[in-house]
Formats: C-alpha cells, structure tokens, sequence
C-alpha cells in the first residue's frame, strides 16, 4: 500500500452503463472526480436470474442486458452478475452479491489494482463489500446515500446493514441526516464524515436563456417549471401535476417539463400520462424522458423555478445542479433536502405531502425576485473540489502503512 496514491474499487449496483446511461450518474461523478487524483475501478454488479430474459417481454426495461466489462472515460468498470429474485428473498441479496463479485474482486486483488474496497449504499452493496473485504482482506469504506432509513426500519434488512457498517472501516454519509441513521445503530461518531455530493461547474452553468427556450418550443413568457428525476412515486412528479391547475389558473403559459425515465425501482409514466389527461394539463406538462448529463444544463437553463416534491433523498445532486444554472429550489422537507437548500435565498421546502403548502411554494417561487447570481454562487460554492479533496485525504489515510 501507499499512501501517495492509493488504488480505489468502488462497489456499487447501481452505476451507468450502456444499458442504463442514467443509473447511478451521481456515483460516477462522486468517484470520477476522485479518479483525477487516485487510480480507480469499478465493479457494479448485475442483478440475475434464470429465464428473467423472458420477463423482459412483459417489461422491457427490467434488468436490461449489460456487457461483463465496459471503459468509460478510461476507467475499467466491471459488472458480474449475482442471483437475485426480483421482490423476494432480499435478505440473502448481501450475500449473493458478494459471492457473484468475488472471482472479480480476487482477479483485482490479484492484479495489485485494489487497496481499498468504496462501497455505495449500505445494503446490498456495503454488506456485499465487507464480505468480500473479510474474505480478501481488503478494508472497505461505505457511502450511505438514502436507503439507509427504509433498510433501518425492516426487521429482515435492519440487523445485515448495522453488521455492515461495524465492519466498515469508516462510514461517509451524503447528509448528516443518512449520518444520524448509523447512530441510531450504534455507530460511534468517530467512524463517521458528511461528505456532501458536489456539481461539476464544467457541465452546469447557466446558458443563454432565450436560445435554451427556442431549442424546446417554448416562448419567451412562458412561466416554466423543471423537475429532473426517475419515473417512479417516490419522486413526487405526481405531487406536482396535482397542484397545477390551480396554478394554470393564475398562469396561463405555465409548462411543466419532466425529464426522466424507466429506474430499477419503476416506471410509472403511463400513470402520470393518465394523470395529465384527467386534469386536462396536455398543453401544460411535457414529458422529456431520459437526458445523457450533458444535456441537462439547456433544460434547466430554460426553466423559472425547479421542483421535486419528493418522499425521500439522501442528498440530491441536481438540487445544486439546477442552483448552479440559477434556478430556485421547491422541494420537501425530507432526507438530507434541507442541508442543501439551506436558506430561503436559495429555495423553499414544504412539509412532505402537504398539497397546499407545495402550491403556495410553487406560487411564491414564481413570483419572487430571486437574486439568481446568487443562487449560482452558492452553488459555486459547492463545486467538487472540496469535496474530492477531503474524500482523497481520508482515502489515503485509510490506505497507509
């Protein structure tokens, strides 16, 4: 080992690939900022079980295809697959994961490309890592990014994702929030750091306004909302289309636009379709689908306000992404949400699945003059550099003899 310039694996099922180019991005961009200063891998396991190609006929986004080896931006990123029975038996996911990425991890090991397992959410994958790290002997750290407080209140998973986290040789959590769930299983402070996602200046900044418009056929007054995220109910797009006949009311030229697809844990577009055609929002809602991360900044440049009226995060990038394109942040008062959107400059939360309160925090953020150059500073100030710095030097901490 070393502790110039420690070899990193990072451990996580949910990671792009071509299949999926948006599962997981906010890991890719955690770790491959840190890949600048360290040598980095990645292995991301693959869901698998027999004949589940055939399930593929009735849904065809579940679990899609993916090659056992891609390269993205030079980095090798790895994905063997582990038996896993979609709904059930989740208890013995850890397990599996583990004795399907072994032979992976061994052949690194082997290659002297590994000082150091980084696992991301702490069950499967972190329970899944600190098999692997006992078996192999490598020290392994996990990154708690939201799961953590379902997995906590499940009597099957709550006793796997505590052993997980005793065995880690140290803990980060995205918000003190996710920090605060390992404590409430016994895990010392010491063994704890909030490490907060960051956003890349270099993919989100503000773009000319008028031109982001024109290129999707929206006018000049148009009153525009923007929600990012994965089609499913957590998200809360629903929440959002709920409320906006009220506001179509008081702004005629209002839009709506989704941009988001199929996730691991669902696609519900079909029902928000419905849900738009029932209150008569055609004109008002636009569903984009799945954008490549590069595209994002135009959209959002084009937008007044960006909401998520979502049920859970641990720390939501695109809330700084969306900052640093200047738009204000509406969203609930869940998770890690209020340690990045910290003050009313910025944005306003509204108590999770109060109707009411999300429609007078939409009505007010369209209204308001916000100071957008601030907001795009304080997002400024969240940039990656500190962040990757700080995870760097516990890296090589954990790494050295």
């Amino acid at each position: 080992m070393t502790n110039k310039r420690p070899r990193i694996l990072v451990f996580s099922s949910l990671f792009p690939n071509a299949a999926q180019p948006t599962a997981g991005v906010f890991v890719r961009e955690r770790m491959f900022n840190v890949a600048k200063h360290l040598d980095l891998c990645v292995v991301s396991p693959k869901a698998w079980f027999p004949l589940q190609g055939l399930l593929r006929l009735i849904k065809p986004h579940f679990r899609p295809a993916t090659a056992r080896q891609e390269v993205q931006a030079g980095i090798d990123v790895f994905q063997p697959l582990y038996l896993s029975f979609p709904g059930v038996l989740k208890r013995f996911d850890g397990f599996l994961m583990a004795v399907g990425a072994w032979r992976t991890v061994r052949k690194l090991k082997k290659q002297q490309r590994v000082d150091l397992i980084d696992a991301h959410f702490a069950y499967p994958d972190g329970y899944a890592a600190t098999l692997l790290g006992k078996w192999l002997d490598l020290p392994v750290t996990i990154t708690l990014r939201g799961t953590e407080h379902r997995h906590a209140k499940d009597d099957a998973l709550r006793q796997r994702l505590q052993l997980a986290l005793q065995r880690a040789v140290h803990v980060f959590g995205v918000s003190d929030d996710l920090c605060g769930v390992a404590r409430q299983l016994g895990l010392p402070s010491a063994k704890l750091q909030v490490v907060g996602n960051g956003v890349d200046l270099s993919k989100f900044s503000a773009l000319d306004r008028t031109q982001a418009r024109v290129a999707l056929g929206l006018a000049p007054t148009d009153v525009v909302l923007v929600s990012v995220g994965g089609l499913v109910e957590r998200k809360g797009f629903h929440r959002v289309i709920e409320v906006l006949p009220d506001l179509v009311a008081r702004f005629a030229s209002l839009k709506l636009l989704i941009v988001g697809g199929a996730t691991a844990e669902g696609n519900n577009r079909a029902q928000l379709e419905q849900q738009v055609n029932n209150l008569g929002l055609q004109a008002h809602v636009q569903f984009l689908g799945p954008k490549p991360h590069t595209e994002l900044a135009a959209i959002l440049s084009a937008g007044d306000v960006f909401v998520l009226a979502t049920a859970n995060e641990g720390w939501a990038n695109v809330f700084l992404e969306a900052m640093a394109c200047g738009l204000p942040v509406v969203t609930t008062e869940v998770g890690g949400n209020k340690e990045v959107v910290t003050s009313e400059d910025h944005g306003l939360l509204v108590p999770f699945g109060n109707r009411e309160a999300l429609h007078t925090a939409l009505l007010t953020a369209i209204q308001k003059p916000w100071d957008r150059p601030q907001i795009m500073a304080y997002a400024k100030n969240n940039s990656w550099d500190q962040r990757v710095n700080t995870l760097v030097h516990q890296f090589k901490e954990l790494t050295h003899d």
